[in-house]
């Protein structure tokens, strides 16, 4: 009873919980309703109680000397429809600058916003009506109630403290959805609204951040800009409007005229987030036509537009347009993409330049997805001199960086630069596939924007002093000894120097195994029977007496740095840059496993007994390390705990794939051989071209799988 009564009830507990962890927040949501259920207001009017000039703000009430209504107008709103709006409006905004700036924060905020807003827009009309103009004369007679102005306030810091890219793409939701509200209805609230919202907009988003906006920014504010304008025209053409620059009416509207116009507006918009030159140079011609259009209308006519039909929608339009240009002048050096380069990324064929690839990969080593690309499909992009290379895979506009760049580590940043300006020239997102964590800090180092999420663990055998013993390798012995009772035999050999029935036999292995699958074969990351058959490339086989191929693996090779051909092979570890010692076998420093296929019928625990017997033979070879290789979507505790709710998704997807291709199964089969893991990590700019990204990579995996056959394994993937 006493830890019951210590406790309290359920709901107690958590509404201390959050008062305690959001009591600004809190004290204004009870403040809100309390005084909503007081006065009725939450199921009737409030505007129709004799006492709302008595609390109501406005120029009228200040005129009279009521000044306390800045702040006792704040706890009501007009009508009941406004208090869950408001209510869900002080929860976001005022619970996220709570949580990410502290109370102060949202204290200060909420109140300089109210008191500010109100103030400054009642100053603003007041100084405006003289000038004759019907709409700030309206709002002179205005009174008006509601938290709203000071938590658009507080909603514009908390995009403040929010990190890029999604900083940039608050303000523009945010000032976008003030403007357009501003000159199509024009109420007093949006002018509030607007002063409040829209000058820490302007002026506070800064606060504490002082990061330039980025090149693919740039480009998503532009789009936004003149999307906006597409927009408004198209709900000022089916909703009527009175704002500050004269009514619309939706039976004045001609649909065909409209159609155009948000026609334009998309295929502009949707060529600017790309960076297109053309798109940029049609937009600044648009700005300024409409822009000269609003100024003849405003000079030569006198300001008289009465007689010009849906002369609202123009001149709102205009407003807009001026906005937009100034944005597209601002960040013009993001549209630099040519028409006729679209598609032309800087890279060549790893086949075409294969010499030339395998010279820079022997002189400076790479790591272990490195040698993936010299297979079909890769292109590479070379650094000045040669000094690094990246593997790139181009995906329609995603380009792929296939693990870490191939060069010395100290020019890893530059590398990650020289790929992130090329990718953007050129209009196509950018991102790493498999990159160490290495390769993660050296793209930050470049440039903060890249963020990084685990993809797959990497598997790693240390060679050196490996020995099968002890109960914890038993599954590797018991295997071994199997097999030389049953008579088979390990053979480490080159798949190319076998003879046509040894390969044949191995490609009947292969296809029987991609015959069970419902999609084709996986490529990128993935090989085959013909990457095996690489001079480079060893394989693994279990023979028996008859001849027959149980089970074969395929290794691919490492190297390891030029400056020094020191390590266990023996040699005397003088430096050199002779190409005979840079092409030797003695330069590999490692292997990692591809091809794992066992005969369907064959010798049961085939690959514990070819994994077990290739680690052996490396070992005695001098190797300093097996990896055997990554198993997608993989992931330890530490980067799933790191990497959030993206992680936890990536999970998801990895639990939806297992019954098609056992990730987690191939995972737990290598614990047997006790490796050490290291996280493999998908390198990205902006969390919103994820989806994009992943529809890359998995067309790069499966590049010949129709889109039906797509469909069908992810619907059956959803029903188990």
């Amino acid at each position: 009873m006493a830890e019951g009564t210590e406790r309290g009830p359920g709901f107690l507990a958590t509404a201390r919980r959050t008062f305690a962890r959001y009591p600004a927040t809190t004290v204004l949501l009870v403040a809100y309703l309390g005084t909503g259920v007081a006065s009725a207001a939450l199921w009737t009017p409030f505007r129709d109680r004799e006492w709302f000039d008595l609390v109501a703000y406005g120029l009228p009430a200040f005129a009279e000397g009521r000044w306390w209504t800045v702040v006792t107008g704040a706890f009501f709103s007009e009508v009941p429809w406004h208090y869950p709006l408001v209510a869900v409006l002080a929860v976001v905004a005022m619970g996220t600058l709570e949580r990410l700036r502290g109370t102060r924060w949202a204290i200060g905020g909420f109140w300089i916003g109210q008191i500010g807003g109100v103030l400054v827009s009642a100053a603003l009309i007041d100084a405006l009506r003289i000038t004759g103009w019907g709409w700030p004369a309206g709002l002179a007679t205005v009174l008006d109630v509601g938290p709203s102005c000071g938590l658009l306030a507080v909603a514009a810091l908390a995009i403040a403290a929010l990190r890029a890219p999604w900083r940039f793409r608050g303000r523009l939701l945010l000032g976008a959805l003030l403007l357009v509200l501003l000159v199509l209805e024009g109420t007093l609230a949006d002018l509030e609204h607007a002063v409040s919202g829209g000058l820490v907009l302007l002026f506070g988003f800064g606060l504490g951040r002082g990061q330039r906006a980025t090149v693919h920014e740039w480009r998503v504010l532009a789009f936004g800009s003149v999307a906006v304008i597409g927009i408004m025209q198209l709900v000022a053409a089916i909703v009527p409007t009175d704002g500050p620059l004269g009514p619309t009416d939706p039976g004045e509207v001609a649909w065909w005229d409209v159609g155009i116009d948000v026609l334009v507006a998309v295929v502009i918009s949707w060529s600017l987030v790309r960076g297109r030159r053309w798109a940029w140079i049609v937009a600044i011609v648009l700005a300024g036509f409409n822009i000269l259009q609003a100024v003849y209308a405003l000079t030569v006519m006198d300001g008289d537009l009465s007689s010009f039909e849906g002369a609202g929608v123009a001149a709102a339009a205009s407003l807009l347009w001026v906005v937009a240009l100034l944005l597209l002048v601002a960040g013009r050096h993001a549209f630099a993409v040519p028409v006729w380069r679209r598609g032309r990324f800087l890279a060549v064929d790893a086949g075409q330049a294969r010499e030339r690839l395998l010279a820079v990969l022997r002189r400076h080593g790479g790591g272990t997805l490195s040698w993936m690309s010299t297979w079909p499909r890769m292109r590479v992009r070379f650094g000045a001199d040669d000094a690094w290379a990246l593997p790139v895979r181009r995906v329609g506009g995603v380009a792929i960086v296939l693990g870490d760049p191939i060069g010395p580590q100290e020019r890893w940043p530059e590398a990650i630069a020289d790929f992130r300006a090329a990718a953007e020239l050129d209009g196509v997102v950018p991102c790493v596939f498999s990159a160490s964590r290495a390769a993660a800090d050296a793209a930050v180092a470049e440039d903060p924007q890249w963020r990084s999420i685990a993809v797959a663990e990497d598997t790693i055998v240390d060679l050196p002093g490996l020995e099968f013993t002890g109960k914890q390798w038993q599954p590797v012995r018991g295997a071994a000894n199997r097999a030389e009772r049953e008579g088979v035999r390990f053979r480490l050999t080159r798949l190319a120097d076998e003879p046509w029935g040894v390969v044949a036999q191995v490609r009947a292995i292969s296809e029987s195994w991609v015959g069970d699958k419902s999609l084709p074969e996986m490529g990128f990351t993935l090989g085959g029977v013909d990457e095996a058959l690489d001079p480079a490339v060893r394989v693994a086989l279990a023979v028996d007496g008859d001849g027959s191929v149980h089970g074969v693996l395929s290794w691919l090779p490492v190297y390891g740095p030029a400056e020094s051909t020191a390590g266990p092979y023996g040699d005397d570890g003088e430096d050199t840059e002779d190409p005979d010692v840079l092409g030797s076998p003695e330069h590999v420093v490692g292997w990692v496993l591809d091809v794992m296929r066992r005969r369907d019928g064959g010798f049961g625990p085939a690959m514990e007994f070819l994994i077990g017997q290739s680690l052996v033979a490396f070992r005695d070879e001098g190797a300093r390390y097996a990896s055997l290789s990554g198993a997608p979507l993989t992931r330890s505790e530490e980067d799933a705990d790191e990497d959030g709710a993206i992680g936890a998704l990536l999970t998801t997807v990895g639990g939806l794939l297992e019954p098609a291709y056992g990730f987690g199964s191939l995972h737990r089969f290598k614990e047997k051989f006790h490796p050490r893991h290291e996280s493999m990590r998908l390198l990205y700019r902006d969390e919103a071209e994820l989806p994009r990204i992943a529809a890359a990579i998995v067309r790069a995996y499966l590049p010949d799988a129709s889109p039906g056959q797509l469909v069908r394994t992810g619907l059956s993937l959803g029903r188990r």
